[in-house]
């Protein structure tokens, strides 16, 4: 893996990144990252702190001569999102990530990288191991469980951090400065389901939706991409009437913030069926294949041998599907402010039905409370006529744009002289630790910024390497500066 990265710019910070790629680190299971990070801050002589909740906070002395300068804090957070193709053997518990070069890009073998946001932890390391940057005063803060309920951020206390300026490196677009982003809610839909023995002489089987490419729900969630657990409520519901199967479990998507790539339902029916049901589900493919177009060209629908030991209820059953059919999922309203923003969504990311019951998770996510709000009462309306229950959890809040701000002017001067041409300064629809940490810490300026990334949160993800040796400059040089 050293061999692979090897020869890149900035090599201290690729260098960190294959040695973190080498540590599981899924959201909930990144102690032992968050101490290895702890662990360089201490081999390079820096001050070091853990917090309750497990975020490292690293103190670096200022440069001679720059000792009188504002603190600035670097924030990445070090828990990634774990996805992989279903024909990918990999433990996320135990398995390092195969990294690969393409090119000018850095992927993953079948996985997510972990370049969201490996990347930002390990620029701040090598910020952190470099003798040559002038800068001040320096903190970096790498957060726990961003990924899945923004946990590191949450708990951080008000006064531990000494910063004027918060520079997030969590963002993943060149040339783009973000200075807001949209709060978000879960929602969690469960129902406890009557189960009963498979009618007699029926054969199980897995029916899958899959090839789709997800994505990031806020970032790709306006990117016209199939939902798989919808697009299989849509084939079970066209299908049921036809051949009568039994329904003996769904599951679909693996994180609440990851649009579903795949997703199955396990039936069972007469055997002397399959044929038929096959033509059918060939006709079902060619209907949805072309109704997702170029946006989810890979789309494909299977049946195979399955086994299962017990079915819904019909009546739950088609309970079960029909709230499929009616979550909303995808673009509410965009922004009438600001161009090509989304100001509302929700993301139907996760279904699973075992042990007798169905849950069914969903991120919604608005720049505006009061639409934030009133789409997850319409989603907890449609769950009481349905007969389902429905909770909150995990909210967090928007991030408030302050273009104003000194350090949003700051920045893009600094990229003005290094590139000779001025940041897109803008507010983004996915959410940002920042929201939490400003709430904390009112009068502290943040900015976020990054390198190019695609396909975040899918085992699609790279990483331009050049974008990142940009990146890398940018970051230098805004330090130097502040």
């Amino acid at each position: 893996m050293e061999s692979l990265l090897a020869g890149l710019d900035p090599q201290t910070l690729w260098d960190y990144f294959s040695e973190l790629s080498k540590i599981p680190r899924g959201s909930k299971n990144e102690a032992a990252a968050a101490e290895w990070v702890a662990e360089q801050g201490r081999k390079l002589g820096c001050e070091v702190e853990r917090d309750a909740v497990g975020n490292v906070l690293i103190r670096k002395k200022a440069k001679p001569g720059r000792e009188g300068r504002p603190v600035a804090c670097l924030q990445a957070h070090v828990d990634m999102v774990c996805e992989k193709n279903e024909s990918t053997s990999h433990d996320f518990t135990r398995d390092p990530i195969q990294l690969r070069r393409d090119c000018d890009m850095l992927r993953a073998n079948g996985t997510t990288l972990g370049a969201d946001n490996g990347v930002g932890v390990c620029a701040a390391l090598a910020v952190l191991a470099s003798e040559d940057i002038q800068h001040g005063p320096l903190e970096v803060i790498v957060t726990i469980d961003e990924e899945t309920g923004l946990t590191g951020a949450n708990g951080i206390q008000p006064g531990w951090l000494k910063a004027k300026y918060l520079l997030n490196l969590d963002s993943e677009e060149e040339g783009f400065l973000t200075i807001g982003c949209a709060g978000g809610v879960d929602t969690i839909v469960a129902r406890k389901l009557n189960m009963e023995s498979p009618k007699p002489g029926t054969s199980a089987y897995r029916l899958k939706v899959f090839g789709l490419k997800g994505g990031h729900s806020g970032i790709d969630i306006n990117a016209g991409r199939g939902n798989a657990i919808r697009l299989l409520a849509q084939v079970l519901n066209a299908m049921q009437s036809q051949f009568g199967f039994q329904l003996a479990a769904i599951k679909g998507g693996n994180k609440r913030n990851a649009i579903p790539r795949e997703a199955s339902a396990y039936l069972l029916m007469d055997p002397a069926k399959e044929p038929m049901f096959k033509a059918e589900l060939a006709r079902q493919e060619a209907h949805w294949k072309t109704a997702c177009g170029a946006f989810d060209p890979g789309l494909a629908f299977a049946l195979e041998p399955s086994r299962a030991e017990q079915v819904m209820s019909e009546p739950d059953a088609m309970a079960v599907v029909h709230l499929l059919l009616a979550l909303p999922h995808g673009v509410e309203a965009m922004s009438p402010d600001i161009p090509g923003l989304v100001q509302t969504s929700t993301n139907m990311g996760v279904i699973d039905v075992s042990d007798g019951a169905v849950e069914v998770n969903l991120l919604t996510r608005s720049s505006i409370d009061a639409s934030k709000l009133a789409l997850t009462e319409r989603i907890a309306a449609v769950c009481a006529l349905a007969g389902f229950d429905a909770h909150l959890s995990g909210a967090y809040p928007g991030w408030k744009p302050e273009p104003g701000a000194s350090l949003v002017k700051l920045v893009n001067d600094v990229n003005q002289q290094v590139f000779s041409k001025d940041l897109a300064i803008v507010a983004i629809h996915a959410g940002l630790e920042c929201g939490l940490i400003g709430e904390k810490y009112p009068e502290m300026e943040m900015v976020s910024f990054g390198p190019n990334m695609w396909d975040v949160h899918t085992p699609d993800e790279h990483v331009s390497i050049p974008s990142v040796g940009a990146f890398w400059k940018l970051l230098v040089a805004v330090l130097e500066k502040v």
